[in-house]
């Protein structure tokens, strides 16, 4: 007969209790684990979906995730002629504060022309949620444009156009309003949020320009007093750069590196920037808290497995006064550490994956990480049996007859 099993039925109310408060936790140390793998696919995701294989940007610094690089727009026509590029784009980047028209995840946001037919003022749609995005500017035809559309179009020459990725709850059609100036949603993507998990929008560059750069009338007016000049100037953030399949990204980068003023990161490098430096401090906090709920989950299943133990402690007792050696009494401990943990991991995961959509932020979970935290759970309770064990291994036969 299994002992384990046995043991198990004649409590199997405690036991399931006890399963499902180690699943919680289980259940929310798995999540840290998908909250630090979406951060950091967030993270890349605006990187890897330009599909850059260069970035040009300010001397001294590592790109404009990590820190301000401008630089004038007109290096790209300068990076374009290198050899072994084969298109190069200017990008700005900004994060803007946006109010639309119906709120944040409406499925029927109206648009202009359904405003103007409800009266709206002066034809205009109304303009009243708000809405933070991280707004990329690009040229339309370059590379740094929408990585891929789920709906829609792309931005066409004209202006005043936008694409957004769709979680930001921006219907096709859809009026957005940044710094007074209103934009047309033409297009949807998916997935492509910065690094701090706002939406992306791009729009073209000309607009990003004078969105980002623009001074306010009393600014320009003092700026022109001042002998300064009040219009926007061809300024970016970035150029990026495809190269062609025979070049060496590393070989094209220090060439723009001995020029003046300007550095150049290759994909890899700008990746590493993302990763280790704009969620460096998201990594290790989650890691040590991570790694808390596991040590918590380790101390749970020793005392239970303890308790479990020292209520047996007259049936072990038994068990020896008849002759069963001690890998029984072993074996018996530890497939009740193995069942606890297992049933407890399953039921957490299952939880987890059933909600984890719900997030506010990504939560990101494949094969390789709940295998290997499942794994990683069976040797916490493997290791937590083990004060069981070296209490069982210490009782008597004589207690079995004790009063």
């Amino acid at each position: 007969m299994n002992l384990a099993l046995r043991d198990i039925r004649h409590n199997l109310g405690r036991f399931l209790l006890t399963c499902l408060g180690l699943g919680l936790l289980l259940g929310v140390a798995l999540a840290m684990v998908g909250i630090y793998r979406g951060l950091v696919d967030e993270a890349l995701s605006l990187a890897r979906g330009l599909q850059a294989d260069l970035w040009v940007v300010e001397a001294g610094s590592r790109g404009p995730f990590a820190e301000a690089s401008r630089i004038p727009g007109d290096v790209r026509e300068a990076v374009a002629r290198l050899s072994g590029v084969v298109a190069a784009g200017s990008l700005t980047f900004q994060t803007v504060e946006a109010r639309h028209a119906g709120g944040p995840g409406s499925d029927a946001a109206p648009t202009e022309d359904v405003v103007r037919e409800r009266g709206g003022e002066a034809g205009r749609p109304r303009i009243g949620a708000v809405l933070r995005l991280q707004v990329v500017g690009h040229e339309p035809g370059r590379p740094g444009g929408p990585p891929g559309l789920v709906a829609g179009r792309g931005i066409g020459r004209g202006r005043l156009e936008m694409v957004a990725d769709r979680s930001s709850g921006l219907p096709l059609g859809a009026m957005v309003e940044m710094a007074g100036t209103r934009f047309r949603v033409v297009g949807l993507t998916a997935r492509t949020v910065s690094t701090g998990g706002d939406p992306l929008a791009w729009i073209t560059l000309r607009d990003a320009q004078e969105l980002q750069f623009r001074l306010s009338p009393p600014a320009a007016r003092r700026a022109q007093a001042g002998g300064g000049g009040g219009q926007p100037q061809d300024t970016v953030n970035a150029v990026v750069a495809r190269l062609s399949p025979n070049a060496r990204a590393e070989e094209v980068a220090s060439v723009i590196r001995r020029w003046k003023h300007f550095s150049a990161l290759t994909a890899a490098e700008q990746e590493n920037v993302l990763t280790r430096s704009v969620v460096e401090r998201a990594r290790r906090q989650i890691g040590l808290f991570t790694a808390v709920l596991l040590l918590v989950s380790a101390v749970i299943v020793a005392l239970i497995i303890y308790t479990l133990t020292m209520d047996k402690m007259r049936e072990i007792a038994t068990l020896k006064l008849i002759g069963a050696p001690d890998r029984s009494i072993v074996a018996l401990i530890m497939q009740q550490a193995l069942m606890l943990g297992g049933i407890a991991f399953a039921g957490g995961t299952a939880l987890l994956l059933s909600v984890k959509d719900a997030f506010p932020r990504r939560v990101l979970l494949g094969p390789e990480e709940v295998v290997g935290f499942g794994l990683l759970v069976l040797m916490i309770c493997l290791a937590a049996s083990l004060l069981g064990v070296r209490y069982a291994l210490r009782i008597e036969p004589a207690q079995a007859l004790g009063g």
